[in-house]
């Protein structure tokens, strides 16, 4: 068996994705969405650059990467010749020989970089250390497992542990990994890992919207979950909480709903027992449940009312579209503005048009889903230097319907995104691959290729936005109508 870096890595991520990978049914993986496309793209930029900027002159062997073997063989040429950088070289160790019992195990990573350092070694008086180009802004607890593992695999090479292994990351942030900390934690990655791949432990299902969202398995694990009602599609239900309940018989939405409260009050406390079962009950009665407390702060009603959405670049730190609806209720008449960059630098200029349109209708209450659209109104308006009596009263227009929607109901859904909201209300988006990460990418193919059509799929999802935080809002003011407690 080879117990690949990438390998090692879903496992870190997510157990069950490592299996799949392994022993999975290729026919039940849905194709690659086009954001995790432009991730990998921006990814070999990233590298680029930095190849570009520090590493000039590297070496890289000629192989091909399938061909693991040979490209072994020239990452130890290349190291026994003492070049100063390795690009893309590929380290391999047999952690057992095989034999008729048991299957051989090899350890097979690639890091991005090798860098010669002074030092004795088997080569002779130098050495080399590990360098992890990656697209994270922090240095995440699986990127220093495999830095820890390019480093076991060197000092196998070279007879001497390399005393660091490094991670750069955006914006070329340097990072170094304490080898002391994290060569036990890749130790006991490597037994968990190998137990469940080699003994063909298939990990239980759970779903994790922010984890799983980009994963090519994502539809078959969530069929599966669908099938069994699964826990983890309570919002609320994290792992831990999830292994708690289990101790306690509770394993379904079903069970969830009718467990006894006190048991749940006594392992949970009483705030998180109460929402985690009338969550499930919702969920049950397919219903939405008023809270106990309701904001103080009722949402109004005017008659000139604006819903409020961004799509935004967060690699460019860009906002590039300001969609908003305009609705007239003496009229019933509603009007879509979006402001969007055509060019990145645009982005002042859409700031001017949409702070005149606020200004057209000042007292026109501002509805939006979540904090994003507030933190954005006083990022753009610090970076334009737009008058502070003008961004406060912006800002005091705000009226986010996320925090209403958690501090007020309990929907039956398995998560609260405004699309899931909006779904159970019964609006359906005109594009169903539409999403925020989708957007980012139509906006990304407009600047590469100037088609317009891309451009017109982005305003169409934000309208759609704007459209579906209309919605919600018109049912909250209704259902707060209906269910005063």
């Amino acid at each position: 068996m080879i117990l690949t870096d990438s390998l090692l890595l879903d496992y870190k991520r997510c157990q069950r994705r490592a299996f799949l990978n392994l022993y999975g049914n290729s026919d039940e993986r849905s194709s690659e969405r086009d954001f995790l496309l432009k991730l990998r793209q921006e990814s070999q930029k990233h590298i680029t650059s930095v190849l570009t900027e520090f590493y000039p002159d590297h070496h890289q062997p000629q192989s091909p990467r399938k061909d693991w073997e040979k490209r072994v063989a020239e990452t130890k040429i290349l190291m026994e010749q003492g070049v100063d950088c390795i690009y893309d070289g590929f380290l391999a160790h047999a952690l057992r020989e095989p034999s008729q019992e048991r299957e051989g195990l090899i350890l097979l990573g690639h890091p991005h970089l090798l860098v010669k350092q002074s030092g004795n070694s088997v080569w002779g008086n130098w050495f080399y250390t590990p360098v992890s180009i990656q697209l994270g802004r922090r240095p995440k607890p699986e990127y220093k497992i495999l830095a820890a593992l390019y480093a076991q695999l060197l000092a196998v090479w070279q007879e001497r542990f390399p005393p660091y292994a490094e991670i750069i990351l955006r914006r070329q942030n340097r990072y170094r990994v304490d080898l002391v900390e994290w060569l036990p934690r890749l130790h006991s990655t490597i037994t968990e890992c190998l137990q469940t791949l080699v003994q063909r432990q298939e990990p239980e299902v759970f779903i994790s919207r922010q984890r799983c969202n980009l994963c090519h398995w994502y539809d078959h694990c969530y069929a599966i979950a669908q099938s069994q009602s699964h826990l983890s599609l309570v919002p609320g239900v994290t792992p831990s909480r999830y292994e708690s309940l289990q101790e306690i018989g509770v394993v379904t939405v079903n069970s969830l709903a009718e467990a006894c409260p006190v048991t749940m009050s006594e392992m949970f406390g009483n705030a998180i027992a109460t929402q985690l079962q009338t969550q499930a009950i919702a969920i049950m009665e397919n219903r939405a449940i008023a809270k106990v407390n309701p904001p103080k702060k009722s949402l109004p009603n005017a008659n000139f009312e604006i819903y409020f959405d961004i799509e935004a670049e967060p690699e460019r730190n860009l906002d590039y579209l300001l969609g908003v609806i305009l609705i007239n209720r003496k009229t019933n008449e509603e009007t879509f503005y979006g402001f969007i960059a055509e060019e990145p630098e645009e982005e002042g200029k859409i700031w001017q048009e949409f702070l005149t349109l606020m200004q057209t209708y000042p007292a026109a209450p501002i509805f939006h889903f979540a904090e994003y659209e507030v933190e954005t109104i006083k990022r753009l308006a610090q970076l334009y230097n737009t008058p502070r009596k003008e961004r406060d009263q912006l800002l005091n227009r705000c009226f986010d319907l996320h925090h209403y929607v958690v501090n007020s109901v309990t929907f039956p859904v398995e998560n609260y995104s405004l699309k899931t909201l909006a779904n159970w209300l019964g609006f359906q988006w005109r594009d169903s691959n539409a999403s925020g990460d989708q957007s980012v990418w139509w906006y990304d193919q407009w600047l590469e290729t100037r088609d317009r059509n891309f451009l017109d799929l982005v305003l169409r999802y934000n309208e759609d936005d704007c459209r579906a935080t209309w919605i919600l809002k018109d049912w909250l003011v209704n259902f707060f109508e209906n269910n005063t407690v």
